[in-house]
């Protein structure tokens, strides 16, 4: 038997599979593709999360676009983070081309254009489907967390969730928590004192100056109403296939705040929210972080720490994460060592540092007799990448450079007539993009504070009154008084002061 047979055995033996499955593409063997050795991945497995990893141009993108794209076929909703912007022509079936069908030959995997049910989402004040959240649904842990508070900081913030609850003031947005803030240790001082304990303006100002940075990288935005819910994540079309959510992020690469607020938030929602489902099978959601180097550069401890946390526990609900990112090392390693699917494109040595990053990375794949991992690392076209899964018992399948299926879907973005056209036949767009301001902490404390304003001016004027009442009494009286005293009466009557004129004047 030739090495090659020997290779296309090893590779075939390895990606058997009773159940559904992706084919992601085809082995390759010292350069050439070998037809029909197919590289695939369990779907029961791709709830363990995964790495798609590689130098700028090599094809992480266009493989984060397969992959959605075969999920959606299998009936599994996704959503993807798009930082760069150029994910929204799933919704449009690719053009075709000649390179293409080449390929495809190549793999033995026939080439069949078509679109998919996309939602486009936002942030911030791009067109898009609303994603938005209260701080109450926050929590004062999270919210804490989000904002990097002291422990002492946290007191304060966990003392406004309790003093709210009790007195049911709806926190909804950041003016209604700031609100609720200021009056801590200004009009409500008192009450807050006489119930809780005594709240430092120091802690509250350090709280507020927190909170105006999120302000500033346009929380105000995303903290309100309606709340997205999440279960919204995972639709289907009526033909069985899943929704592709695709949250547009384009303006939000120099806002690492709030970013990392909404991946607290959405994290921790969808784990309160979605049942257990341990290995049923196939997976309820995979959620694809495009430029996740981005993310883990800029992100606070607490982030960090959220995502080693979900990373590990959230596999249960059915829920996959994918990093896609130039080098796996942008990754921490606490996240690295909890992945399944690994797909790396080519990694550049243009630095004693970038060797060095390349025999790591090396050292994050099974060992095979076919490659020299170091070697292929850097040697990989466009469109080629070293893939290692795990099979449907949990091993890792036998690492294959693999010539990538390329997309069925539009490998460009969307004009602006077709993005209009898509959000105009959005059922969610209807149903989260109107914004609502209803009566919360912050307008019941304003009411709260008038009123007890305007006590305090009526008892005021009741007392300026009380006090003019006192003093018209004693004038009155005096002159009353002074009225019925004889003495005073005859001392005053003109006789007596004509008398007393005339004695003087004999006098003198």
């Amino acid at each position: 038997m030739s090495r090659k047979e020997e290779f296309f055995n090893h590779i075939t033996e390895g990606n058997k599979t009773k159940g559904e499955f992706i084919t992601l593409g085809s082995a390759m063997l010292d350069g050439e593709t070998i037809k029909d050795a197919f590289v695939k991945v369990p779907l029961k497995t791709m709830n363990r999360h995964g790495l798609i990893a590689g130098a700028t141009g090599t094809g992480k993108t266009k493989t984060l676009q397969v992959l959605s794209e075969n999920l959606s076929e299998q009936g599994i909703p996704v959503l993807l983070m798009d930082i760069k912007g150029d994910l929204s022509g799933l919704a449009q079936p690719s053009p075709g081309h000649a390179k293409i069908d080449e390929r495809h030959a190549k793999i033995g995997l026939p080439f069949n254009p078509k679109k998919f049910p996309v939602e486009i989402m936002s942030l911030s004040e791009q067109d898009g489907v609303r994603l938005r959240a209260t701080v109450s649904e926050f929590g004062p842990v999270l919210l804490s967390r989000i904002l990097d508070l002291s422990d002492t900081q946290s007191g304060v913030v966990a003392v406004i969730f309790k003093y709210c609850d009790d007195n049911k003031l709806p926190i909804l947005d950041l003016k209604d928590f700031k609100k609720v803030l200021q009056y801590a240790t200004q009009e409500g001082k008192k009450e807050f004192e006489d119930a809780y304990g005594r709240i430092s303006s120091a802690s509250t100002g350090a709280i507020l100056r927190k909170v105006v940075e999120i302000e500033q990288q346009g929380g105000d935005l995303f903290f309100g109403e309606k709340s997205f819910e999440v279960e919204d994540l995972v639709r289907t079309t009526r033909d069985g296939r899943g929704y592709i959510n695709i949250i547009r992020l384009t303006d939000i690469q120099d806002k690492p705040k709030l970013f990392s607020t909404f991946m607290l938030s959405l994290l921790a929602e969808i784990y309160e929210t979605f049942p257990e489902q341990g290995d049923s099978g196939r997976p309820e959601l995979i959620m694809f972080i495009d430029e996740a180097h981005l993310i883990f550069n800029e992100a606070s401890k607490a982030l960090l720490n959220q995502i080693e946390s979900i990373v590990k526990l959230i596999r249960s609900k059915g829920i996959g994460l994918y990093f896609v990112t130039q080098n796996p090392t942008d990754v921490p390693e606490a996240v690295l060592s909890q992945l399944g699917l690994k797909v790396q494109h080519a990694l550049r040595a243009f630095t004693a540092k970038d060797r060095k990053a390349i025999k790591l990375t090396a050292q994050n794949y099974p060992d095979t007799d076919y490659y020299d991992t170091t070697e292929v690392l850097t040697s990989l076209g466009i469109g080629e990448a070293l893939v290692s899964a795990l099979d449907e018992k949990g091993r890792p399948t036998p690492l294959a450079a693999t010539m990538m299926r390329a997309p069925m879907s539009r490998m460009d973005v969307l004009t602006d007539a077709e993005l209009n056209s898509l959000l105009d036949d959005s059922k969610l767009v209807l149903k989260y993009n109107e914004t609502i301001d209803r009566e919360s902490a912050y307008e019941m404390l304003n009411k709260k504070i008038e009123k007890a304003e305007l006590v305090k001016a009526k008892e005021k004027e009741r007392e300026a009154k009380e006090k003019e009442r006192r003093i018209t009494t004693r004038t009155s009286s005096s002159r009353k008084s002074t009225r019925q005293n004889p003495v005073v009466k005859v001392l005053t009557s003109a006789t007596f002061i004509r008398a007393v004129f005339g004695i003087l004047k004999k006098v003198i």
